[in-house]
């Protein structure tokens, strides 16, 4: 089984089972500051289809794969459907999806309906900057 890797609120459970305890309480590293994650596409309010792809932005950082030690740099996690990040002791799921290899864009399916969107930017260990890197939570609309 992976290790667990603490969001504020949220807790990763990654592959990275080789990683060393140490790099499970490491504390956030400071955001550059200006740093911005946002959703380029689909734009908030926007109607979808049910595959469809959500691009990622960033601003005042570079995007680098997990593990990558290079200051300034982290990869993606989209949060869907969470109202707030859950509990510390909750395991992530399907709500929340890792790009760990730098993607900058996924291709989601999901259920008709209304659904929420949001990106949290995480360090070479998954961790969260601090302050928190987070673009505003957009709605769409799956037809």
């Amino acid at each position: 089984m992976g290790l667990i890797r603490r969001f504020p609120g949220v807790m990763l459970a990654t592959a990275l089972a080789a990683m060393p305890l140490a790099a499970q309480e490491m504390k956030s590293r400071p955001a550059p500051e200006g740093a911005r994650a946002y959703i380029i596409s689909p734009q908030d309010g926007e109607t979808v289809s049910q595959t469809f792809t959500v691009r990622f932005g960033l601003s005042g950082m570079g995007v680098a794969p997990a593990g990558t030690d290079k200051e300034g740099t982290g990869h993606h996690h989209l949060l869907i459907d969470v109202d707030s990040p859950p509990p510390a002791d909750t395991v992530m799921d399907a709500s929340v999806k890792h790009f760990g290899a730098g993607q900058t864009e996924t291709e989601l399916t999901l259920a008709p309906g209304q659904h929420s969107l949001q990106l949290m930017l995480g360090d070479m260990n998954h961790v969260p900057f601090d302050p928190p890197v987070m673009s505003e939570k957009i709605t769409v609309t799956v037809e």
